[in-house]
């Protein structure tokens, strides 16, 4: 079934969630009536095209189709994920969403962007209020995962989980909300800083560059990966979050902060404020200021993706399923010549500082495409889960040529030797569309029983398929390179 959301508004919200969906191989659906609404989009999705690859390891689906619709009816009637992101006013989105469940399928899911109203406010004189949930995602859409899904008593258990397992699909972070609440959670949060700071501002106490250095130097940094409890847990030391209580939670107490009372948004603050903002970061561009959050979120997700923490975790995950949606797609008729074992294409997070792929990517695509020779000769991920597999012992690589971003790789593998024990392959690495070689690998492979932790013969159906390969490329000539080895000092 073709998959296609319609997002209604197309602003930064809005345009966030088109590139999301469409970065993930939905076809999107945008009706925005503002006359600057397809400029704004695109740019948008330029920023998320050079972005959001670049969190993954694996390929994306193919892009979506991008159709920008003269109407609402045309946007959401063959929708199945329907988004509003049209501006916080409650009348404003009972008019829209009422105009929506007029033209849209009765099963299609209907998410509300809003980060103030409740999903019962929402759903005021529907016809079909089960229908509609919050949908609250966080700035940029394309890159920050977390969305808040708030459902009401109007909502099924069943349209809920079909709602966070398509959310999940397209990397995001599905965080239930289990009871209504203005503000939902995360905004509550955010307005208890926000709150804080403007008292700071007004009392001349802190100017706007000097709260954010607090917090981007200060607890921001531990917030990003650890968020606020797990952090004070730490803080806590051996004796854990109730020592920490114990000995901090009397200060809360005290007169300190102003959670309750809000400074009045004089003209006079309003101004302070902006001329304050103009100072710290007036001399970028807002797409400048963009692209510079965009690339200090790849690097602190993919430090957490190294560490398999946190958001990392979340993302290796997405990268499985993204793999899973687009097997390999290694077939052998041949076995007289080389076998195609790898074909993609460079990655934004295997590029270096000169704007080439790096060595260790060289040996990851080399490492991928032993995975997929291994799957040719039986050695499939059955094989590994009953207990055997092949344990790489020795590799050298040659760097020949560089490549760039985005363009195409074919890795093309020979069976030099081979026997009960080992596997002996050479792999030479292609720019496809020039022919040009980029580099070679040899790697020597023995066969292990995983349960035991030692080599022994692979099984009678491996065996024999190798033999069938060997039997072929024994044949061909030694590719140059291999049996080589770094020489001594010359």
């Amino acid at each position: 079934m073709k998959k296609i959301a319609a997002c209604i508004g197309g602003g930064v919200i809005g345009g966030g969630w088109v590139a999301r969906f469409l970065l993930h191989g939905w076809g999107v659906n945008v009706f925005d009536p503002a006359a600057d609404a397809v400029r704004k989009v695109e740019e948008v999705l330029a920023n998320a095209r050079r972005s959001l690859p670049a969190l993954a390891d694996v390929a994306m689906p193919e892009e979506g189709k991008l159709v920008f619709c003269d109407s609402l009816e045309a946007a959401v009637s063959d929708a199945q994920w329907i988004q509003e992101s049209v501006p916080e006013r409650l009348d404003l989105k009972h008019k829209i969403l009422a105009q929506i469940q007029q033209f849209c399928a009765v099963n299609a899911i209907i998410g509300s962007s809003t980060s103030g109203f409740k999903p019962s406010e929402l759903q005021q004189q529907s016809a079909n209020p089960g229908q509609i949930m919050v949908a609250h995602p966080f700035n940029p859409v394309y890159l920050v995962p977390l969305v808040e899904l708030v459902p009401s008593a109007s909502n099924t258990t069943e349209t809920v989980t079909k709602a966070q397992t398509l959310l999940t699909a397209i990397g995001m972070k599905a965080l239930l909300v289990r009871k209504e609440i203005d503000a939902h959670i995360a905004d509550r949060l955010l307005e208890a800083v926000w709150r804080e700071g403007l008292w700071l501002i007004k009392d001349d106490i802190a100017t706007t560059a000097e709260i954010d250095d607090a917090i981007r130097f200060g607890f921001g940094l531990r917030w990003a990966q650890m968020g606020l409890f797990e952090t004070y847990r730490i803080a806590g030391g051996e004796a854990g979050m109730a020592h920490f209580i114990g000995q901090f939670g009397p200060a809360l107490a005290w007169p300190w902060t102003k959670l309750m009372d809000v400074p009045e948004l004089t003209d006079e603050l309003v101004q302070k404020i902006a001329d304050q903002s103009d100072a710290q970061s007036g001399m970028h561009s807002i797409r400048e200021l963009e692209r510079i959050r965009d690339d200090n979120l790849v690097g602190i997700m993919r430090v957490q993706k190294d560490a398999n923490w946190g958001v990392g975790e979340m993302l290796k995950e997405h990268d499985q399923r993204l793999a899973e949606q687009t097997p390999s797609s290694v077939q052998v008729t041949d076995t007289s010549l080389p076998i195609s074992t790898y074909t993609g294409k460079v990655f934004p997070a295997w590029i270096d500082y000169n704007g080439h792929m790096n060595e260790a990517n060289y040996l990851h695509v080399m490492s991928l495409a032993t995975d997929n020779f291994m799957k040719i000769v039986g050695a499939d991920s059955d094989y590994v889960e009953n207990g055997q597999s092949y344990f790489t012992v020795e590799t050298h690589i040659r760097h020949i040529d560089e490549i760039k971003l985005s363009e195409r790789l074919e890795v093309k593998t020979q069976l030099i030797a081979q026997g009960p024990k080992k596997m002996h392959l050479f792999h030479s690495l292609y720019h496809p569309d020039s022919g040009k070689l980029l580099a070679t690998g040899e790697h020597l492979l023995l066969h292990v029983d995983l349960k035991l932790g030692k080599s022994c013969p692979a099984g009678e159906v491996v065996q024999n398929k190798l033999a069938v390969i060997f039997a072929q490329h024994c044949k061909l000539p030694q590719p140059e390179g291999a049996g080589n080895a770094i020489k001594g000092p010359l």
